[in-house]
């Protein structure tokens, strides 16, 4: 099966007791037995629910992976991953990443004995300088949150050693325009929320692998801290998936002109989108992924309060947290999604108060570009050429 057919049928054959089409919620916390371990698979849905069992499925599936876990958010299923490590162990890091991401392991599992180190991925040589004989994983973003760099994923694969996991967040990518697995990772972890689900109406998140023992671990996680999709979430994200690949297609679209439009500007000061030639890594992206996703960043000529000016001035680009949705988003990084990390440390990875991201939706692109036009005239400074 094709992606667009494995989103569709993957995990979903019609219920064997109705004949449904469409995998029914089974809005159930325990089931009847027939004697005590006599059951048909499922004892408690914490453990084990139906629809649930068929999203993972059909996760698994999309990224071409033996196994799938779904989790109640993206940062359990990360948490999940983390559970693999022990006190004492060392991970490197993508320094450019998501806040909450960062929060997580700065501020919970660092109390825990695990040790952190951030560096620019994209220099192999900084990560060849980061690996300690204690490192047990490689926690990649890729592009990253918000700058959009590119990881090299089989390289870094390239330099891990027996017993060092290479775990993938690949939620700006998507499974439509990038495989982790093919490319030698061992992990690859989603926050089903974005993309994945596409209408900005559940929290969500997924852990994909192809190795057992890892799956077992992250599903001993998942049984034992109860992280959980509730059966309504499982099901929405189902049905969100199955247009991933329309939807994929009209984000990277419509981000593609939105970037070219930006660039072109003269009171745009720098753009970063992985599907323009002058990105750094235009190449990589051209390699590692089948197509270049709905997000990017920019930053404007001025002073940095206009960004903060223009990010309430856009009618269709609602001002908003989250990504992956079928409505634009535009996001203050700096203030919102990544507040969480030290003003210093935020401002010395290129997350300054003038950059501004943008979730580009599937509307009619002519819209999205009136509407940012719109919004950059009124902030312009007096002294741009327009």
């Amino acid at each position: 099966m094709r992606f667009a057919t494995k989103a569709i049928h993957a995990g979903q054959e019609p219920d064997p007791s109705t004949g449904a089409t469409i995998v029914p919620i089974y809005q159930t916390s325990t089931y009847t037995q027939a004697g005590v371990g006599d059951h048909k698979g499922f004892d408690y849905s914490r453990t084990v629910n139906p629809t649930r069992s068929a999203l993972e499925k059909q996760l698994a599936a999309l990224e071409n992976a033996q196994f799938g876990s779904a989790f109640a958010s993206g940062m359990a299923a990360t948490s999940a991953v983390l559970n693999l490590l022990s006190a004492g162990d060392h991970v490197v890091v993508t320094d450019d990443l998501y806040g909450g991401t960062y929060r997580l392991f700065s501020r919970v599992f660092s109390r825990y004995g695990v040790e952190f180190t951030y560096v620019n991925m994209a220099d192999l040589a900084a990560v060849k300088a980061a690996i300690r004989p204690n490192t047990k994983l490689f926690w990649i973003e890729t592009p990253t949150n918000p700058l959009l760099k590119l990881i090299d994923i089989a390289a870094i694969c390239n330099l891990s050693t027996g017993g060092t996991v290479v775990a993938v967040d690949n939620t700006f990518a998507s499974p439509y325009f990038q495989l982790p697995l093919a490319l030698g990772a061992d992990i690859v972890v989603h926050s089903t929320t974005k993309y994945i689900s596409g209408h900005s109406d559940i929290i969500g998140g997924a852990v994909l692998t192809n190795n057992p023992d890892y799956h077992e671990a992250v599903r001993f996680v998942q049984n034992s801290v109860g992280a959980i999709p509730s059966p309504m979430d499982a099901y929405l994200t189902l049905r969100g998936a199955k247009t991933l690949a329309l939807r994929m297609r009209e984000h990277a679209a419509n981000a593609q002109k939105i970037a070219e439009f930006l660039e072109s500007r003269d009171d745009v000061e720098r753009v970063f989108y992985p599907g323009l030639a002058s990105h750094p890594q235009h190449e990589l992206a051209k390699r590692q992924m089948s197509g270049f996703g709905g997000m990017l960043s920019f930053t404007l000529k001025g002073p940095q309060s206009r960004a903060l000016d223009l990010a309430r001035r856009t009618k269709y680009f609602s001002l908003a947290e989250s990504l992956g949705g079928v409505e634009s988003l535009i996001c203050h990084p700096g203030r919102m999604t990544h507040g969480s990390i030290p003003k210093e440390e935020r401002e010395a990875r290129g997350i300054t108060d003038g950059l501004l991201r943008l979730s580009v939706g599937i509307e009619d692109i002519e819209d999205l570009i009136e509407d940012l036009r719109a919004a950059l005239e009124a902030t312009a400074p007096q002294t741009a050429q327009l």
